[in-house]
């Protein structure tokens, strides 16, 4: 997943309209490596929702960070070498939805890209990444393991992980991290929340009039009012992947992070980007981030799944399928490609 933008669901939770009410109450901060957002319809929950969501992070990077060398994640990878571990029911279930989401679209998404991800100089937080002094290393092509070969015990909660396989689960955490938030602030604060974490937006409780109005765009820089088109978002998540907005420069050539399982190197650049809809979070992050590897097969493969998706290419042209509504103006849009504001 990228520090991109964001959008609706089906449920039927996306449309292109939204009308004016009360302005929701933002706040926005820097963690995991992205830009954070909590919007809540109740202004007077505003700060306990941000603190909320805060604690959320911080347990989520302890467990999950695989830049952390004191993560779960990477002492698990350290200790297991093909024995089973216990770890936290943090740390378990997020390693399940990443194996569920693999199996979802079909090994597309494959929580063991890490080696592939690290080979291509991705082996700290993005912000360091081309500092001064930096140097990404030889980059040798290694096709993913294979999901399968990560073993959960749910009874024991115990995981199994072959020595040298390395675990990426950037690509469903986040979007998972989203959904788990809005649903527990929307449970304890009442009122509507929206939790955009860098481009994975999840909302829970009931919305502002005319829905939540979410803006899209490459950068988290762009503003809400120059964003590439609004949506009005009433249920469920949205989530956006792209090949632009997080890449860089290895060995002479650009690159970004969304790997091809299959040959260990980054997607195809067919997309710049990919934002979809559902019914959860993690079902939408699963979506966009399999058509940036589909390529030129994502729109009939979206299209046969009846995915609400807008698909930009590298040239600026733009398709839409399974529903994903026309441009139109919207007020007071949130921007969901960083800090999430409401406008």
């Amino acid at each position: 997943m990228t520090d991109t933008a964001v959008i609706p669901t089906r449920s039927d939770g996306l449309s292109g309209d939204s009308r004016p009410g009360a302005a929701p109450a933002t706040r926005t901060m820097r963690a995991i490596g992205t830009t954070v957002s909590v919007a809540v319809t109740e202004p007077s929950t505003a700060d306990d929702a941000a603190t909320m969501l805060a604690g959320d992070l911080c347990s989520l990077d302890e467990a999950c960070s695989r830049f952390r060398p004191d993560s779960e994640l990477r002492k698990l990878e350290r200790s297991s070498r093909g024995r089973p571990v216990a770890v936290s029911a943090l740390l378990f279930d997020v390693l399940e939805v990443a194996c569920a989401v693999a199996v979802k679209t079909a090994g597309t998404v494959d929580p063991t890209v890490g080696s592939a991800v690290i080979s291509l100089g991705y082996d700290r937080d993005f912000d360091q990444i081309e500092e001064p002094g930096w140097s990404g290393g030889r980059h040798r092509p290694r096709p993913a393991p294979g999901w399968w070969r990560v073993q959960l015990d749910p009874r024991e909660r115990t995981v199994v992980v072959p020595s040298g396989i390395r675990i990426d689960v950037g690509a469903t955490a986040k979007a998972w991290a989203a959904d788990r938030a809005a649903r527990t602030i929307a449970a304890r604060l009442g009122g509507g929340v929206l939790v955009n974490l860098g481009g994975d937006v999840a909302v829970a409780g009931p919305p502002p009039p005319g829905g939540w109005a979410v803006g899209i765009a490459e950068y988290c820089t762009t503003p809400g009012d120059a964003v590439d088109q609004v949506v009005a978002m009433h249920a469920g998540g949205l989530a956006t992947s792209g090949t632009t907005a997080r890449s860089w420069v290895h060995n002479g050539r650009r690159v970004h992070h969304i790997i091809d399982p299959w040959s260990g190197e980054p997607a195809p650049t067919v997309w710049s980007l990919v934002s979809t809809a559902a019914a959860s979070c993690v079902e939408a992050n699963a979506w966009s981030t399999a058509a940036v590897v589909w390529g030129t097969d994502a729109v009939g493969a979206l299209r046969e799944r009846e995915i609400p998706a807008r698909l930009a290419d590298a040239h600026g042209g733009v398709t839409l399928v399974g529903g994903w509504p026309r441009n139109r103006a919207v007020p007071n849009a949130v921007d969901g490609r960083g800090p999430g504001k409401v406008r």
